[in-house]
């Protein structure tokens, strides 16, 4: 349990990392939040201040999912884990602690509890556990997107596309190696994205959702003197 218990603590820590917000402030001394979508997410610093302050912000959110579950996870307070009939532990505890980060992201203690939508985060966490899984889901996210220019559209596929290909992996393929714990806390973290999406997805069905215009390197607003 105090295992458990640091991993969940110190993964919320991370995932609280307000990479938009720091990287905002530093290259503009703007705080995103107050622009665009009012979202502290990659999507809308990329947006707000371009696409050097969105790579740089996609690094920082995807980086926290990696740092929860590749090593954070791996931390042992002390020496046993908790024992689980049906799971792998160390794969179990890889889940928590990415679930942890990514609502870490969404509510980050750094930065009153004000964040984004989790997916860059959710991406690390899923990149660190089972990565043929997840170049399956990034693959669907870049078709839904060069499709139909929504990035919530390819966002929200992603989130369904991911735990459907890990239990036809495991289910259907037999791929022994994925733990019935990814599929299990894979549903949970695609049910709070789907949660927090929910904003475009109203405006999808009213078809008040933006587009993205043209897929050359953003300017931002910033950029074209709309700040």
């Amino acid at each position: 349990m105090i295992n458990a218990l640091a991993i969940i603590t110190l993964s919320y820590l991370a995932g609280s990392i307000p990479g938009s917000l720091w990287v905002g402030r530093a290259l503009n001394g703007v705080d995103v939040r107050d622009h665009g979508s009012g979202n502290l997410g990659a999507t809308n610093t990329f947006r707000v201040l371009g696409w050097k302050a969105g790579v740089l912000a996609t690094i920082v959110d995807i980086g926290k999912g990696l740092l929860a579950a590749g090593l954070i996870a791996s931390i042992r307070v002390t020496p046993n884990l908790i024992e689980l009939p049906f799971w792998n532990p160390e794969v179990f505890y890889q889940m928590v602690a990415g679930a942890a980060a990514v609502m870490g992201h969404m509510f980050p203690v750094w930065a009153g509890f004000r964040g984004g939508k989790g997916m860059n985060t959710s991406a690390g966490v899923l990149f660190a556990i089972t990565p043929w899984s997840m170049w399956i889901t990034v693959l669907v996210f870049i078709a839904v997107l060069l499709s139909t220019r929504y990035v919530s559209l390819g966002s929200l596929a992603a989130a369904i596309t991911f735990p459907t290909t890990v239990a036809i992996r495991k289910y259907v393929f037999g791929i022994d190696r994925l733990d019935a714990s990814i599929f299990v806390m894979s549903l949970l973290i695609a049910a709070a994205l789907i949660y927090a999406h929910r904003g475009n997805i109203a405006r999808l069905v009213t078809g008040r959702e933006n587009r993205i215009r043209t897929f050359r390197p953003a300017r931002g607003m910033a950029g074209r003197g709309e700040l």
